[in-house]
């Protein structure tokens, strides 16, 4: 009789399982509905969670901003609401700052602090602003012209989000034309990480 009852009763949680509905909290709702284009929905949704604090709606809310979707395209807005999230170490928001200060756009144009947000978003994988740093130190924007260090960002960004493969093979082939067996060789050292330098600090 008892082993019935556990039998009953492991029967009704299953079932509950499978028709209790799944729910997405505020910021999964906010996030779905930018994604389908709904974006009076996602401003009403994202907003509030913005102004408490939360990074990735102020992400989202500062790109409504960037591109004018259901809000005036204001590009100073924008770079606020990046800002907000970008110092909360948003991986995302970091490299949308990073262009816009490269840009000028609602910002003060500045290669410095573009490559000071491209860096920390570099730092957590993003293959956008490893590509924005290769193309900073091989064309010599705002830095010392340093094919190493170009190589070594665009190895990176090669190796991470596989939208940049084809663009990064095509920039890692130009300039090993420029460089000595060595210099690729230490390039590709520093893309291992400072672990493989023996060193613990960050290299730029």
């Amino acid at each position: 009789m008892k082993l019935a009852i556990n039998y009953a009763i492991a029967a009704i949680i299953l079932l509950f399982s499978f028709v209790l509905p799944v729910t997405a909290g505020p910021l999964e709702d906010g996030v779905a509905a930018f994604d389908r284009g709904d974006y009076s929905t996602a401003e009403a949704i994202l907003r509030p969670l913005a102004d408490h604090g939360g990074a990735e709606a102020q992400y989202f809310l500062g790109s409504m901003y960037y591109e004018g979707h259901e809000v005036p395209r204001r590009h100073v807005v924008a770079a606020q609401w990046y800002r907000k999230a970008a110092k909360q170490g948003y991986r995302s928001a970091q490299a949308a700052l990073g262009e816009m200060y490269f840009g000028g756009y609602g910002v003060p144009q500045s290669n410095a602090k573009a490559m000071h947000w491209w860096r920390k978003a570099a730092d957590q994988g993003d293959s956008g602003a490893q590509n924005s740093l290769g193309i900073m130190y091989e064309k010599g924007s705002g830095v010392p012209v340093n094919l190493v260090h170009a190589y070594k960002w665009y190895s990176l960004a090669f190796t991470g989000d596989p939208n940049y493969k084809l663009a990064t093979k095509s920039e890692l082939d130009r300039i090993a034309l420029l460089m000595t067996p060595a210099q690729i060789a230490k390039a590709q050292n520093l893309a291992r990480g400072p672990r493989a330098n023996g060193d613990t600090r960050s290299t730029q």
